[in-house]
């Protein structure tokens, strides 16, 4: 049997606050772009990709490689099961359980790319989804964590690339 309380190290104030500010700044950054661009950006798991980027930096599901390819892997099958069998409740756990599949295969496991592939099938996306928002909006979450990580001394992100 699994103890009660698992070891959990000291989290500090500086890298909570600094968390707070990231993550506030990273979406900010996804709104504000989504205004210059006249298209939203902005979808429901990336705020759960903020909470592994910008407080949970070390984690390997926050790398580079997990953030960019879990959500391209997600929304590629979204787009995938969409066109082949639209969406219902059984496409919208297929899909998710589908991505889940293909990211554990390609090394990509990110768990907000979870819900990216239930949001683009519980929306019926198209193919533009795969870039608009979800590459765009990925990608300005890696360049807000790579430059808020590193312009602290507290931190550094990403730990790898790929």
């Amino acid at each position: 049997m699994a103890p009660l309380r698992g070891p959990r190290p000291p989290m500090s104030l500086r890298y909570a606050i600094w968390s707070f500010i990231s993550a506030t700044l990273g979406i900010l950054a996804i709104y504000g772009i989504t205004n210059l661009v006249g298209h939203p950006l902005l979808i429901g798991s990336f705020g759960a990709s903020a909470v592994l980027l910008f407080g949970a930096t070390d984690s390997p599901l926050a790398q580079p490689r997990n953030l960019i390819g879990g959500h391209l892997v997600s929304a590629v099958v979204a787009v995938i099961i969409v066109a082949l069998f639209g969406s219902t409740p059984l496409t919208m756990a297929t899909g998710v359980g589908l991505a889940i599949f293909i990211m554990n295969l390609t090394h990509t496991t990110h768990p907000p790319g979870g819900a990216t592939a239930l949001i683009g099938i519980q929306g019926a996306v198209g193919p533009e989804f795969i870039l608009l928002p979800v590459l765009a909006g990925a990608i300005i979450l890696l360049v807000t964590a790579v430059f808020t990580s590193n312009v602290v001394y507290h931190r550094s992100y990403p730990k790898h690339w790929l």
